[in-house]
């Protein structure tokens, strides 16, 4: 295969793969484009998470489908629960306006920062899934407006490459009371509006860089993307009901420290 085609092939595979889970997507993808030199802006990043948005819809199509038309009744339900997730995710939207150029600029360059992360983040996702909380909410229908308050404002963390927006929010939510499937199952529908936001923003603000080739680019990982994202989306929650966090966890920390190895030992 051509390596122009191979490596947003590779990065769309990358995205998919992780987006949904607690290990941070971006912090995989800026790590494989540091150590192997894959030579792909910052934007395309961004811009192949659409193939991810369009596998939640795929996979939750009928659901989503359904909370539309009971919206369109005008039952309170379905508000409620689109109101839940315009809550969580209002607060690293309007961070990551603000934030913008700060993050693509400088967090975006600093690997060491971001192994960092990952392994901070891997620690603390350890300790939450062996703690022994309490569900209050297993329903992500039935979750209050302030615990979506909550799990919005944790998702603000994630705007630092490594920390991981579902990993963030699951954190957030097994905090404050919920269960760990539908923890997850949450990560799900917010990643919908602040996903398609970062998408729309990207790519207004990439307008003049996107070339034929660059579009091309972004065709294979977002295609990459969405299959593999399908793939993730539709097995993960039994994953995580059978085995928890702690597998992603472990994996965060040695894939933080391999990262740190590789910097101090070849930089």
């Amino acid at each position: 295969m051509d390596q122009g085609l191979f490596v947003p092939l590779v990065l769309g595979i990358i995205e998919g793969l992780t987006e949904f889970l607690p290990v941070s997507s971006t912090a995989h993808l800026i790590l494989a484009d540091y150590f192997f030199n894959l030579d792909e802006p910052a934007a395309f990043i961004v811009l192949i998470q659409l193939g991810a948005i369009l596998a939640i819809v795929t996979i939750y199509f009928t659901r989503l489908a359904k909370l539309f038309v009971q919206a369109l009744r005008g039952e309170k339900a379905a508000w409620a629960f689109a109101l839940n997730v315009v809550l969580a995710s209002l607060p690293a939207a309007l961070a990551g306006v603000l934030l913008h150029d700060i993050i693509q600029n400088i967090l975006y360059n600093s690997p060491i920062a971001i192994s960092i992360m990952l392994i901070l983040g891997g620690i603390v996702l350890l300790v939450i899934d062996r703690m022994d909380l309490k569900p209050r909410y297993t329903d992500i229908y039935t979750y209050p407006w302030h615990l979506s308050l909550i799990i919005g404002l944790f998702q603000m963390l994630a705007l630092v490459p490594g920390v991981s927006r579902s990993g963030a929010t699951v954190v957030g939510a097994l905090l404050f009371g919920t269960d760990k499937r539908s923890a997850a199952e949450f990560t799900f529908f917010i990643a919908l509006p602040i996903m398609t936001g970062a998408f729309a923003f990207d790519l207004y603000e990439s307008r003049d860089m996107i070339s034929r080739d660059l579009g091309i680019s972004i065709a294979i990982g977002f295609a990459a993307s969405f299959v593999v994202g399908a793939i993730v989306v539709r097995y993960l929650l039994n994953f995580v009901s059978n085995y928890g966090f702690a597998p992603f966890a472990w994996w965060r920390i040695g894939m933080g420290l391999v990262a740190l190895a590789a910097i101090f030992f070849t930089g």
